[in-house]
């Protein structure tokens, strides 16, 4: 019976998120409980949760990058952004968004996946750009329209990264994809399939840009 008092430390979890405490304060609490109720030493706990975090400290970075954009866009980011797009000529959605999906896809052909994002640039710069070439090419819109043109924005940034990873060699993605068609016996060297990846790329690249070309027509129209 003893030994499933480690379990414990799950119990306050759920009781902590149930009564909305702080989640880092609960996690850290429960995994403390758990190391002392496993027999560790309050020192070998501390040592643990050390190494865990030093482990994985490249995903904990990701984190660092959130207040630095809350900071950004309340010394105004986002209107800046908007400004810039303004003083441009011949800005549409359909152009921007275009050349985003170029650059998104080129750098994630490089292994370049970090450099931009949803929450690092299509939030505070990417949508916000792109609602404003909106708003200068077709006039005031309507709410749906406005949150067409942000979703846009964030299909965007999928469609460069799904694309564009794969034609990076040493990427998760091209050893899944080895993996599976190892499984039906072909056999496919990590090159191989990047080389092939690069028309698919291609092809993701030209319909994409055709839909947004079309999305930014279909803009006009509505406002007619």
């Amino acid at each position: 019976m003893s030994d499933y008092w480690v379990l414990l430390g799950i119990a306050l979890v759920v009781v902590g998120f149930a009564l909305k405490f702080n989640p880092l304060l609960v996690v850290a609490v429960a995994a403390i409980a758990t190391g002392l109720l496993g027999g560790l030493n309050p020192l070998a706990v501390v040592a643990a949760l050390g190494k865990a975090f030093n482990d994985n400290r490249y995903v904990s970075i990701v984190w660092i990058v959130l207040p630095v954009i809350g900071l950004l866009e309340r010394y105004g980011l986002q209107q800046r952004a908007r400004a810039a797009i303004e003083r441009m000529r011949g800005a549409t959605v359909g152009r921007l968004l275009i050349a985003y999906l170029a650059f998104r896809q080129i750098l994630a052909a490089l292994g370049l996946t970090s450099v931009a994002g949803h929450a690092q640039t299509v939030r505070p710069l990417v949508a916000p750009m792109a609602e404003a070439a909106a708003l200068k090419t077709h006039g005031p819109l309507d709410e749906s329209s406005i949150e067409r043109v942000k979703a846009m924005a964030a299909a965007t940034d999928n469609v460069g990264l799904f694309f564009g990873e794969d034609i990076f060699v040493a990427i998760a993605s091209i050893l899944l994809i080895q993996g599976v068609m190892s499984g039906y016996g072909i056999a496919l060297t990590p090159l191989q399939i990047s080389v092939w990846a690069i028309p698919t790329a291609v092809c993701a690249f030209v319909i994409h840009a055709a839909r947004l070309m079309l999305f930014d027509s279909r803009l006009g129209r509505a406002r007619r």
